[in-house]
């Protein structure tokens, strides 16, 4: 199969994120693989011939190496977030979203004491890692009322960070003071060829902006970036070795910061959207090992939209950061909310549920990774550390 897939004409991908140079090698063989399995000096080939080796011989040497390292390097522990979502106003036309501005459902968006009762709930579940999400940009839930948002979470929360729409360096300066720590951005797909069918109108269509927004935040001061790319949209193997790339060309630039990569399949929406190119559960594992093999020391966070069992195979065994009891509604920990989320959920399990499956594991639910008196050390020495 060619990866030559993109249109030179529309955006032309920065070379220290391409991909295609290593896509277009014959396929590694065996002794490839098991030179990348070993490998203490992994790169982009390491990855391609992780990614690509024949699961039925591979996955579970793989799946060993990648606990042994996710040991090594994070012992025992699960990190355990939350997502508010603060708002589904959306100006973007995102054809996999049940928040797209043509999707049919009611429009809300919670006030400063609906946040603190969520985040009051939220708190009595044990959690200090929120992520705080809106949609695109409106003037519904612009920029002032996402800081106002996590303004208040800071108050409450020992680790904020948040997920919408891309800002200017100001604005994540500005997120970044009112004790926002990390932000969370998928570039959803890496192929600009494809990009544009999926993101059909609205500030989303601007590949480029989204590409260099997590560069922003972190020249902003912001402590750390998560990136991710929206799995079954796009070539799987095209876009996590962009992505690996990606998480790369930053670490290598902003040493000081923290990364975090994430692996969100699609899932049901409102919108009725199926995967163009669908990922099924071993490709994910084995993409998931991939990464823990050629970045362990990188957090790796899987969420609730994948199911519980895959969930619990998983943890430890590559992914170090879990969401649990999470809600894609706006609201709904303090008090039931509409079935109208961004996505369908396949782990509905409690709190309390998740945190026992993962005990008898032997593995050891950490609520707090981070302490709100960090905030104002580690965000100066994060701001513009370039190498």
């Amino acid at each position: 199969m060619s990866h030559s897939t993109l249109d030179e004409s529309s955006f032309r991908l920065p070379e220290a994120i391409d991909p295609r140079p290593w896509l277009n090698r014959p396929k590694p063989d065996a002794r490839a693989v098991a030179a990348a399995l070993a490998s203490d000096a992994p790169d982009e080939a390491t990855f391609v011939a992780l990614a690509q080796a024949d699961p039925g011989v591979w996955l579970e040497p793989m799946a060993r190496r990648a606990q042994a390292l996710t040991r090594h390097h994070f012992g025992r522990t699960i990190q355990l977030y939350a997502p508010l979502y603060l708002s589904n106003y959306c100006s973007g036309g995102c054809v996999y979203c049940g928040f797209a501005a043509d999707r049919h459902q009611t429009r809300l968006r919670l006030e400063r004491p609906e946040i603190e009762r969520e985040l009051a709930a939220m708190k009595r579940l044990g959690f200090e890692q929120v992520l705080l999400l809106t949609g695109e940009r409106t003037p519904h839930a612009d920029f002032d009322y996402l800081l106002e948002g996590v303004r208040v979470a800071a108050s409450v929360f020992h680790e904020v960070t948040v997920e919408a729409f891309p800002m200017t360096t100001e604005e994540y300066r500005a997120l970044a003071k009112a004790g926002c720590v990390g932000v969370t951005l998928y570039q959803e797909t890496y192929d600009p060829a494809a990009y544009p069918r999926f993101h059909r109108w609205g500030p989303k269509r601007d590949y480029a902006s989204r590409l260099n927004a997590p560069e922003r935040a972190l020249e902003a001061g912001v402590s750390g970036v998560g990136l991710g790319a929206l799995l079954g949209l796009s070539d799987p193997l095209f876009d996590t070795l962009a992505l690996f790339r990606h998480v790369r060309d930053l670490q290598r630039r902003y040493w000081r910061a923290s990364f975090s990569v994430s692996f969100p399949r699609l899932r049901p929406e409102v919108g009725g959207f199926q995967a163009p190119s669908p990922v099924a559960d071993r490709r994910l594992a084995q993409i998931i090992f991939a990464f823990r093999i050629c970045l362990p020391e990188t957090t790796l966070v899987l969420s609730t939209r994948e199911a519980p069992a895959f969930r619990d195979g998983l943890a430890g065994v590559g992914i170090n950061r879990m969401s649990a009891g999470s809600r894609t509604t706006i609201g709904g920990y303090s008090q039931a909310a509409s079935d109208e989320g961004q996505f369908v959920v396949s782990d509905g399990r409690s709190v309390e549920a998740v945190c026992a499956v993962l005990r008898g594991c032997g593995l050891d639910p950490v609520f707090k990774n981070w302490d709100a008196a960090f905030r104002e050390v580690i965000a100066p020495q994060t701001q513009g550390c370039r190498a």
